[in-house]
């Protein structure tokens, strides 16, 4: 709630806000009042107004148009009041407190006197208790947070664990995916020495025609005949990567899948939402 400033008691300065409070005057002050009051009156007790707060008490009636001295005691209200808040007359600024249990402030002296006691009482025994209370509630909110982390941290375990699993079983099925196709398939390397198998055909052939003419004119026959069996040796790897891929093409209508349960996945799916839930226990 906006707390109303106060204005200037003097007619003449009306419109002013008030920064002080004259007890024995019972006015508000402006700047230009405080001056000239101050030079007329040194002995009166002035206090300053403080903007923040209306906790000052000046024995007026704080109501706005009031600006009368406080006579009353509302008991239903708890609180003071004037001849203008218990006024019969029906207006928004007059009566607030007409239809109310209203007595002279002195009529309520010995009940709050009495009071007053029962709640020094209450001060003394809560100034008392207060550090300790201060400290137990440190405590409790040091506990708390504590158990919070440890709490944050034994879920992030648990699901530390489950992507573990996952991650392993993931890891394991592409290496028999790797492992499968393999077996099975043609290798990347074989394709790249079948791309080189017209070069190497042309290489061996054009060989084998040089050392036919060789042999027929008896030339160096240890040489012919070592060329002779890089050639069969030739021949033998050219067979072999043949055979590969004839191998390939009679297993390339072999699919290879990963067959999955959708049912057992989906009810792991489920069973992962569902896996527990944070509750409230209140200790003993």
């Amino acid at each position: 709630m906006e707390i109303q400033q106060k204005k200037c008691s003097s007619n003449k300065h009306s419109n002013i806000n008030a920064i002080s409070f004259c007890y024995q005057c019972q006015k508000y002050l402006c700047n230009k009042c405080q001056n000239f009051h101050s030079d007329l009156y040194e002995n009166h007790i002035v206090t300053n107004l403080d903007k923040q707060s209306n906790e000052i008490f000046t024995n007026i009636c704080n109501q706005e148009n009031h600006q009368i001295k406080l006579e009353f005691f509302c008991k239903s209200h708890n609180t003071l009041c004037c001849s203008s808040c218990i006024c019969k007359i029906k207006n928004r600024i007059y009566g607030q407190h007409r239809d109310c249990d209203v007595c002279l402030i002195k009529d309520i002296s010995e009940e709050k006197k009495n009071q007053l006691r029962k709640n020094i009482n209450i001060l003394e025994d809560l100034s008392k208790n207060f550090e300790d209370s201060i400290n137990d509630l440190k405590n409790l909110i040091d506990k708390i947070s504590k158990n919070k982390e440890e709490l944050k941290m034994n879920v992030q375990k648990i699901f530390t664990k489950i992507r573990n699993a996952l991650n392993d079983k993931e890891d394991k099925i592409l290496m028999e995916v790797d492992k499968k196709y393999d077996e099975i398939f043609i290798k990347e390397d074989i394709t790249k020495n079948f791309e080189k198998l017209p070069n190497k055909i042309k290489l061996a052939l054009e060989k084998g025609k040089i050392i036919e003419k060789e042999w027929k004119e008896n030339t160096n026959l240890n040489s012919i005949i070592y060329d002779c069996i890089n050639i069969e040796n030739k021949i033998n790897e050219i067979n072999k990567i043949n055979n590969d891929i004839k191998k390939y093409h009679l297993n390339k209508k072999n699919e290879i899948k990963f067959n999955l349960d959708e049912n057992k996945l989906q009810d792991f799916i489920e069973e992962i939402k569902d896996l527990g839930q944070i509750t409230s226990e209140e200790e003993n």
